[in-house]
């Protein structure tokens, strides 16, 4: 047994083995990844761009100390959005004043105009420079979406989970030797398994177990469950209606429901649902005695082992290029942040040794320089044991020599580890960003105990939003027919109404209504009756299809139904204050940006723009 597995919280410090945290790495240039003829043609655009900031700087200065000042922690003040200005950059009042310029006086005309101006030639730059716009970058599968303001200047250290999030995996490949290791020791445990093999199709991130009734559900923001399956088998609206009508999912009641978090969560449920059959068919042998909430323990305890005794995470290391799937951009996006100054941490449950491994492979090769992966961190804690590492304090060993050979790091203390690292730094609270693909263990409880700011990582987002795009004219068309419902449903409302209203001798909502004939009225109803019961028959099947293009069962991941939100988008929502695909989609934001999030769409929003057209248009 190697000693970074003996013991649970370990820290790496800087680039090497040693105490001292690593150099500064030399400042990426131009020369390293382009050509002469391209360097030419960028330094004539910057010099164009400086002539539209009306910036003369001498070229014997530097774009840098001498024009520009950042503000500090102590200095920093909040902004409009109440986000924090620390980390903004200035233009310094004696560089101005030493070239005869006034910061107001030079600019012409109402702000208003001169913004318009700007804007449209920045626009212009931009598509000379071949840079994409964060618009562009927005509206795309790749986009990195906020859901609370989050001005990236202002944060001064950015924490990285690895597995999922640093390191993205096959998960066909990944979770499918977990499902088969699984199985195996379910095999030796005594559970028939043969004829089984790994459907990753068969759930998606954010369902919910119930281990008391043998389902997965989905459901939406409020945990109302709008989809169910019992072992492999899809169940009925009616059925789903009938045996949760009077319940909601409560994550909080862990002894029940179980969330599926992360894609470290597919192998375990494809397994538990196809063994709840094996339970209903009677094949798994009485002896073991087990209902659905047994099942369930049993199968964890199989996937736990299949973690713990190592074969897996050996056989993936001995062949990272079956496993992992590589992407270039991911180590320039860090190094990015790096060089603008912010702290990187990377905190891992994963072992020293497998981190090691699976960070040289998917780092090492992209970065420039003879840079390693360890030369972009500043702290590196292995074997963190989260969520404890966010709540409560363990021993902190440094890890000194490749072999995994420890020594005492930080000393225990009050407070969470993670406070061992605010404090080792000087960094506290919203002044940190950390990065993972679990809501509990890395996002939700980093933002509860510590206040840190969040950002998710979610790969299944490119597919949806693909999807979504596919999917486009479909939920029109199903949109259109509602919509159609709607409207013939209030007309057969108010003849309801006046039906019910002349059955008790009483006039009808108006005069016309009142003196209606009577065969005219029902006949009236019977049609638009029948005309609702045939949309519902067009209406129906096309919600239950709705989202398949993502996944055949349970639809999109976001949404629970044709407009509510899932279970799952609604945790997303509450604990991250951004959410993307992967993290090197930091690359084309810059570690500048100013995440804003959109307006929060109410419901009696569309009312109050309905009635303020109606009133423009009575008024002119």
């Amino acid at each position: 047994m190697y000693a970074a597995e003996v013991f649970r919280v370990f820290a790496v410090r800087g680039g090497n083995a040693s105490p001292a945290v690593a150099p500064t790495t030399n400042c990426l240039k131009i020369a390293a990844f382009s050509t002469p003829t391209f360097r030419n043609s960028v330094n004539a655009r910057w010099a164009k761009a400086l002539t539209l900031c009306r910036c003369s700087v001498d070229s014997k200065s530097s774009v840098g100390d001498e024009v520009f000042s950042v503000t500090q922690s102590n200095k920093s003040d909040v902004d409009y959005l109440g986000e924090s200005t620390k980390g903004d950059l200035n233009v310094k009042l004696e560089h101005l004043e030493a070239f005869g310029i006034d910061g107001h006086a030079s600019l012409d005309g109402p702000i208003e105009e001169v913004a318009r101006s700007e804007a449209r030639k920045a626009e212009d730059l931009l598509q000379d420079l071949g840079i994409p716009s964060p618009s562009s970058s927005r509206n795309s599968p790749r986009g990195i979406f906020c859901s609370r303001t989050l001005n990236l200047r202002s944060i001064s250290a950015i924490g990285y989970d690895m597995d999922y999030t640093l390191i993205h995996y096959n998960v066909m490949a990944w979770e499918g030797r977990a499902y088969d290791y699984c199985m195996e020791n379910l095999k030796n445990m005594g559970f028939p398994v043969d004829g089984l093999a790994f459907d990753p199709d068969l759930v998606i991130r954010g369902l919910v177990i119930d281990k008391e009734k043998g389902n997965l559900v989905k459901a939406d923001r409020f945990g109302y469950i709008k989809r169910a399956m019992h072992g492999t088998k899809m169940l009925s609206t009616r059925a789903v209606s009938e045996m949760y009508g009077r319940e909601l999912v409560d994550l909080r009641k862990e002894s029940r429901w179980e969330f599926l978090n992360t894609l470290f969560s597919v192998s375990e449920a494809v397994a538990y649902m196809q063994m709840v059959d094996r339970l209903d068919d009677g094949t798994i042998p009485a002896d073991l005695a087990l209902d659905y909430k047994g099942l369930y323990k049993a199968v964890g305890k199989a996937l736990f082992w299949a973690h713990v005794e190592g074969r897996l995470k050996s056989e993936i290391m001995s062949k990272p290029e079956l496993f992992v799937e590589p992407d270039p951009e991911l180590p320039l996006a860090l190094l990015d942040q790096k060089e603008a100054g912010k702290k990187l941490l990377l905190i891992t449950n994963s072992d020293y040794l497998y981190t090691d491994k699976m960070m040289r492979h998917s780092f090492n090769r992209f970065l420039p320089n003879d840079m390693g992966w360890r030369d972009l961190f500043d702290i590196v804690i292995v074997s963190a044991r989260k969520p404890e590492f966010f709540q409560t304090s363990h021993p902190m060993y440094e890890v000194v020599t490749g072999e995994g050979l420890l020594r005492p790091c930080f000393k225990a203390q009050t407070g969470g580890s993670a406070q061992m690292v605010e404090n080792s730094l000087d960094i506290h609270g919203d002044e940190i960003l950390y990065v993972g693909d679990h809501i509990y263990t890395d996002v939700s409880q980093s933002k509860v105990h510590l206040r840190w700011r969040t950002a998710l990582i979610c790969r299944e987002l490119e597919e949806e939003y693909s999807a979504l795009i596919g999917s486009r004219g479909y939920r029109e068309s199903l949109v259109e027919l509602i919509s159609q419902k709607e409207v013939v449903g209030d007309l057969f409302n108010q003849l309801r109404l006046a039906l019910q209203r002349r059955s008790k001798d009483r006039p009808a909502q108006t005069l016309a209504a009142t003196n209606l004939d009577d065969e005219d009225l029902t006949d009236s109803m019977q049609k638009l009756l029948i005309v609702m019961q045939r949309l519902d028959e067009k209406i129906a099947p096309m919600l239950e299809a709705d989202g398949e293009l993502f996944n055949s069962r349970w639809g999109f991941l976001s949404r629970a139904g044709l407009w509510d939100k899932s279970h799952l988008m609604r945790q997303i929502e509450k604990y991250a204050d951004i959410y993307t695909s992967r993290v090197s989609n930091f690359l084309y934001y810059t570690p500048f940006m100013y995440f804003r999030s959109q307006e929060q769409n109410l419901a009696h929003d569309s009312y109050t723009y309905y009635c303020s057209q109606l009133y423009n248009e009575n008024s002119s």
